[in-house]
């Protein structure tokens, strides 16, 4: 396949309140540098100021931490929740954060997920996405031009702002905006040419809403005169694997029924609704609704090919959430998992398999033709060896 799918992880993080923050947040750091090792192409972690389990208040700290751990991977804002920050101090820092990584950043701009976080800045979720288009706005043309920008509403003043430092990247680092179910991220990434963060992909609403996303993105381009690519497109979904189903399910009772506990009772984010009062039922949800994967690497694949189907088209990544079911030995073998057998069969690198047949298959004949070769240097060295005793 000449496709080549990139593969990440989204990192909100998640992790139950009450265990110790500090090795939590070098977990996750370590995290990064064994997807870094794996091959993983991109690490997009989040922005969270309340709730007691996503705890990463400043996705910029954790990027420049891991960028000084890691040689490849890019790492992205997932998202910077434009509504709570000047648009000029996000273009700025995300510039900056360019230039010290050499242009292996992404930045993610949202509106900002949970209302605990907003209320405490006085904002509600009726004022946040209004922020985000035109913070959106501001960022974008701060990034892609030299024009001074003036801007005021009720929480910003901008007066000729221009950017001191010209971003890295040539022309520009990847920009995204995610979308979950409703048309709202589509319709600004399609008007700003930026790439869609499909984070409700494998949710009912979500995996429905798939192929209309796209269809938006392109009409918003081509009313706008922008370009909108696929390889740009990025789907979220949740997976976690071992090397038998028996071995997976029992990884997951590791912290499985927190994760869903926090979605079902605490984070006000409905569209992340998820049933299950037991982990037996939960995992039956994951599995049995295309919520997510939890088993070998072949039900990954098989969900990737259900994505890929659905987006009428296909996508550029699959970003795994980082969900901490699982204890971190077994998050990392996870990952190795799906790093050794699903990577290649999405990144074109299957053709060892063709080779491995075409061996096999000439096996026979090549294998006589290897003894005749060394039955016939034995019968040369036998006569040379005869003639000097003469």
């Amino acid at each position: 396949m000449s496709h080549r799918m990139k593969f990440g992880v989204f990192l909100a993080p998640f992790h139950k309140p009450g265990i110790n923050p500090t090795l939590a947040l070098e977990q996750d750091l370590e995290l990064v540098q064994w997807l870094d090792r794996c091959g993983y192409d991109e690490a997009w972690c989040g922005e969270h100021h309340s709730a007691g389990t996503e705890i990463s208040a400043s996705p910029e700290i954790f990027m420049a931490v891991a960028s000084q751990r890691t040689r490849h991977i890019k790492l992205g804002s997932g998202v910077t929740s434009v509504s709570y920050h000047n648009p000029l101090w996000v273009a700025e820092r995300i510039v900056q954060l360019d230039h010290l990584t050499r242009g292996r950043v992404m930045l993610g701009l949202g509106p900002g997920s949970l209302p605990s976080d907003g209320i405490m800045v006085g904002l509600s979720q009726t004022q946040t996405r209004p922020l985000l288009e035109e913070g959106l706005d501001i960022i974008m043309r701060l990034l892609t031009t030299e024009e001074p920008v003036t801007f005021k509403n009720d929480r910003w003043d901008l007066r000729g702002a221009q950017l001191h430092l010209r971003p890295y990247s040539n022309p520009l680092f990847d920009v995204a905006i995610p979308a979950v179910a409703s048309p709202t991220g589509p319709k600004l990434a399609g008007k700003y040419g930026c790439g869609l963060l499909s984070i409700g992909a494998t949710t009912a609403a979500g995996f429905d809403a798939l192929a209309l996303h796209w269809d938006v993105m392109e009409a918003q381009a081509a009313h706008y005169k922008t370009r909108v690519d696929r390889n740009k497109w990025r789907l979220v979904g949740m997976v976690h694997c071992a090397e038998t189903m028996d071995q997976a399910y029992r990884d997951v009772e590791y912290g499985m029924a927190h994760w869903f506990d926090y979605f079902q009772a605490v984070a006000a984010f409905p569209q992340m609704a998820v049933p299950g009062s037991n982990v037996k039922e939960m995992i039956s949800f994951v599995n049995d609704s295309g919520f997510g994967a939890i088993g070998t690497p072949d039900m990954v694949n098989k969900q990737i090919e259900r994505l890929w189907k659905q987006s009428n088209g296909g996508f550029g990544a699959y970003l795994m959430l980082a969900h901490n079911w699982a204890n971190f030995d077994a998050t990392r073998k996870s990952y190795d998992l799906i790093a050794r057998h699903v990577f290649p069969q999405w990144q074109g690198q299957m053709s060892t398999l063709a080779a491995a047949e075409r061996a096999r298959a000439a096996r026979p004949e090549l294998a006589a033709i290897h003894s005749q070769a060394v039955e016939a240097a034995t019968q040369r060295y036998a006569a040379e060896a005869a003639a000097r005793t003469h």
